[in-house]
């Protein structure tokens, strides 16, 4: 029996009928979306790691105690719950008043792979990245998710149509809304996105 051949859904049920392999495999299918996608909306690599661990944690729990429910849609189920969670989160750092910069600072500063290369370059790409980040904070609630599935979390459109229970049509038409409205704001606030 190769549990690598098997569908999302014949993985849940061998987790469910006693086999740990199933969730192994699953999980190990659909980390590198999931880490991605709380990695980018965190900007913080040990913290996507325990949130990407609290996803898997209340992934496990659920399909224990039986209160998932098959509709094709596990991935688009477990971005929703990392989303969820990330979400909590920054609410109870904003609650705790405890928002500061410095751990992500660290984080940059300490990293070797900022260390290598010019400084300079390393520094404007880092200004374009918050930058865009900023500008699609500024979108319609529902472009603004397609960006982020799609482009930071690396979700195909059939998987965002699924995730928004929106048709892939939609979720198309979304995200030329969104590079549309992407480009006037670029305009309007007349930023470089280019390294000179």
């Amino acid at each position: 029996m190769n549990l690598n051949k098997m569908s999302d859904q014949e993985l849940i049920n061998q987790f469910q009928n006693g086999n740990q392999q199933g969730i192994e495999v699953l999980i190990n299918r659909h980390k590198n979306k999931v880490y991605t996608y709380i990695l980018i909306l965190v900007k913080d690599s040990a913290l996507a790691e325990d949130i990407f661990q609290d996803t898997f944690i209340k992934i496990v729990h659920s399909l224990s105690s039986g209160r998932y429910k098959d509709n094709g849609k596990f991935l688009s189920w477990t971005i929703r719950i990392a989303h969820n969670l990330t979400i909590d989160h920054f609410r109870k750092i904003k609650q705790n008043s405890e928002i500061s910069g410095e751990s992500y600072e660290n984080f940059i500063l300490n990293s070797r792979k900022y260390s290598l290369g010019n400084v300079e370059d390393m520094l404007i790409k880092e200004q374009i990245r918050k930058d865009v980040r900023s500008l699609v904070d500024e979108l319609p609630s529902e472009q603004k998710e397609v960006i982020l599935l799609r482009h930071y979390g690396g979700l195909s459109f059939k998987d965002i149509a699924e995730q928004t229970d929106v048709s892939i049509n939609t979720a198309l038409g979304r995200m030329r809304y969104a590079l549309i409205n992407l480009r006037k704001l670029i305009s309007e606030k007349n930023i470089n996105l280019l390294i000179s």
